[in-house]
């Protein structure tokens, strides 16, 4: 008899136990938590999508009209002609392959799950860069957040959260949201201190030390951090259509189970062609627009 095997330690019953007690327990907590961010993502969709517009007049000009608005948009934000044709082109592209409505899906799920990433990692990524104990302490959580297979906290998610795009969202920010708290942490570690000093000399709180100094410096590495969290967070969209969630991950899912070549390739490369707008238009001027 092998004693090591034979007593297995019962994570598997801990982590059950765990879950058991948050559904049942804390089941009002999530139900108002659910709401909220799937509040959140309707707003995007209606915006985005304009689902009143289904069976009118409008609803094939309004795309039309969101495609100006995003090239304005990259042009705004990069002032690249090259950026704002490319904009401009994708989305013709996306929209002329039918998959206008599922890509405003997948970009609303993003946009909130990087809006409530960067809400939270901000904050923790200040914390963590004032109190090196605070990141010792965190570092082998964010590995786990990473590392873990995506399945394993998407069964919980699904138990406390139900089926839609909020289970997703939540195992989307879950897998994304150490990129900003790592990037974040870095910018602010990385502020030569000769700046800090001079500030301090000055008179300066350490507040005023850290919106005016460390946070202004430490801003490409945020941008940086943006960036990743969107990238992550597209990666994440296949994975969120096994619970639910609508977009571009539906047909992919589609294609895989019907092992249909055209229109896994049309709908994958429409998640791409949006990877690349988001990239190119978030992406810090210090990195160029290669």
């Amino acid at each position: 008899m092998n004693i090591l095997t034979e007593y297995k330690i019962p994570v598997g019953s801990w982590a059950k136990t765990v879950v058991d007690w948050l559904t049942t327990d804390l089941k009002v907590v999530f139900r108002v938590i659910s709401a909220i961010l799937d509040s959140s993502i309707n707003a995007m969709l209606f915006v985005l999508d304009a689902p009143y517009l289904r069976g009118s007049s409008l609803e094939q000009v309004y795309p039309l009209f969101m495609i100006v608005v995003f090239t304005a948009f990259a042009w705004f934000m990069r002032r690249s002609v090259g950026i704002a044709a490319f904009t401009l082109l994708g989305m013709l592209f996306i929209y002329n392959q039918g998959y206008w409505k599922e890509t405003m899906q997948t970009l609303a799920l993003v946009l909130a799950a990087t809006g409530v990433c960067m809400v939270i990692g901000i904050p923790i990524g200040i914390a963590c860069a004032r109190r090196p104990w605070l990141y010792s302490a965190m570092r082998p959580v964010l590995d786990l957040m990473q590392t873990i297979p995506t399945f394993v906290y998407l069964i919980p998610a699904l138990l406390l959260f139900g089926l839609g795009m909020v289970p997703g969202l939540i195992a989307t920010v879950i897998f994304a949201i150490p990129a900003p708290i790592r990037l974040t942490r870095l910018g602010i570690i990385s502020t030569p201190p000769s700046l800090v000093e001079a500030a301090e000399a000055f008179g300066a709180t350490k507040r005023q030390v850290l919106t005016k100094v460390e946070l202004p410096f430490a801003m490409p590495q945020i941008m940086a951090g943006l960036t990743q969290t969107i990238m992550l967070s597209l990666s994440m969209v296949v994975i969120a259509a096994l619970v639910g969630a609508n977009g571009l991950g539906v047909p992919v899912v589609r294609a895989l189970n019907t092992v249909n070549i055209a229109k896994g390739f049309d709908s994958g490369l429409c998640i791409v062609i949006l990877a690349i707008v988001l990239d190119r238009i978030f992406r810090s001027s210090d990195e160029g627009d290669a």
